[in-house]
Parts: C-alpha cells; sequence; structure tokens
C-alpha cells in the first residue's frame, strides 16, 4: 500500500475529502518525526510505539573490498508493534490462509 492508497482508503472510511485526509496524515507523519527529533517516543494503544535507540560506535567491514570502516555512534528510528495489533494481523492472515487452502 502507497501513501496514495492510505489516503484513499481513510477518505473512503472518514467521509474527509483526499485533501483533508492527506493533510491529516501528513500531520500524524510530521508529529512523529518532531517527536523522535526531540528524543521524545509516541505509543499508541493497541497499535504501537515509535522510539529512538542510540546505536555505539564500532568497527565494520565492507562487504565489497573486505576493508575496515568504522561507524560513529548513531540514532535509529524504531516501531515496535503492540500485541493487540499482531493478534488481529496473525488472525487475519490465519483466516485467509484456511479460505485459500
Amino acid at each position: 500500500m502507497t501513501k496514495a492508497d492510505l489516503v484513499d482508503f481513510v477518505a473512503q472510511g472518514t467521509g474527509l475529502t483526499k485533501l483533508e485526509t492527506e493533510a491529516v496524515i501528513e500531520g500524524f507523519f510530521n508529529a512523529v518525526i518532531e517527536a523522535l527529533k526531540n528524543g521524545s517516543g509516541i505509543e499508541i494503544r493497541g497499535f504501537g510505539t515509535f522510539k529512538v535507540k542510540k546505536k555505539a560506535a564500532r568497527n565494520a567491514r565492507n562487504p565489497k573490498t573486505g576493508e575496515k570502516v568504522f561507524v560513529p555512534e548513531h540514532f535509529v528510528p524504531t516501531f515496535k508493534f503492540s500485541k493487540d495489533f499482531k493478534n488481529v494481523v496473525n488472525a487475519g492472515m490465519q483466516k485467509q490462509n484456511v479460505q485459500q487452502g
């Protein structure tokens, strides 16, 4: 699903125009980005948690050349799905597999 598909899906479910829906989705994305840039996490019950994890500096290897490369300390945005979210997806996939089988 692309961003445009997401906008279409949400617009159909809410009755908002596609333009309004796109603005809401962009606002959500921007809120997540700003929170993570500021070192805050976002927890959405029943959906998941956005966080930033600190990765320590390390020595790595270039797989093409075998040359050692230093990778400095950096921060990586992460997302962890909630247990409820995982259960709903799992149930849907199992139902889909039963129908196909």
